[in-house]
């Protein structure tokens, strides 16, 4: 792959995540600062994203918005990077990135927004209910505890940025249950130069200050 890699992005926005999975690349990017009902819904930006939401990356011609979506290409894109597992073992990885994608960030915005799926529709809805999923990912993360310590087999990956994002976030705001191994698996993923590194980034951004 080649072109600029050009990083759309506001420091207090779900791109903290595609911060974190840029620095583990370690390829050069450029980054534009978009403020929220201004620049982010300006017509340049729409022609990126008809969304207007960050983040988003170009990579050359190549456009990805989403950001499970944008950790899965950056994998892909930059395989010398090591954050995808081989294609013939990606069974886990592709499971628990979009789990957290789907399942998970649903059940945890309705539960934040205080909507609750009645019985008699829980078959309608893709996530079932936010108990489901929280043992569900309680079952997983026990298991990855138990074992290698990443989500996607014996290496960190993409899917363990993703993830640890999801479940780091979810404890701070009190947004995804304290069930047991949570904050050990987040702190073992976060524990990483990449992740220090994006959030300097961006806590400069938020505060005005130019990167050195």
């Amino acid at each position: 792959m080649s072109g600029e890699l050009v990083f759309h992005t506001n420091p207090q926005s779900r791109g903290r995540i595609v911060r974190w999975m840029l620095e583990e690349v370690g390829a050069p990017y450029r980054t534009e600062i978009l403020e929220y009902g201004t620049t982010m819904k300006a017509p340049e930006y729409l022609a990126v994203n008809p969304m207007g939401k960050v983040p988003a990356i170009r990579h050359g011609d190549a456009v990805v918005t989403e950001c499970a979506a944008i950790c899965a290409y950056l994998a892909d894109a930059f395989p010398q990077a090591g954050l995808a597992p081989p294609p013939g073992e990606r069974a886990a990885y592709y499971r628990w990135l979009f789990f957290a994608a789907g399942p998970m960030e649903a059940a945890v915005t309705n539960r934040n927004f205080g909507f609750e799926v009645p019985a008699d529709r829980e078959g309608m809805v893709g996530y079932g209910t936010f108990k489901a999923v929280m043992d569900t990912l309680e079952a997983a993360i026990g298991a990855v505890n138990a074992g290698s310590g990443y989500i996607a087999g014996d290496k960190f990956s993409a899917a363990d940025v993703y993830l640890g994002s999801h479940i780091g976030w979810g404890l701070e705001y009190k947004s995804v249950e304290e069930r047991p191994g949570f904050a050990e698996y987040a702190a073992r993923v976060r524990d990483r130069d990449a992740y220090r590194r994006g959030n300097e980034l961006d806590d400069a951004a938020v505060a005005g200050i130019a990167p050195a």
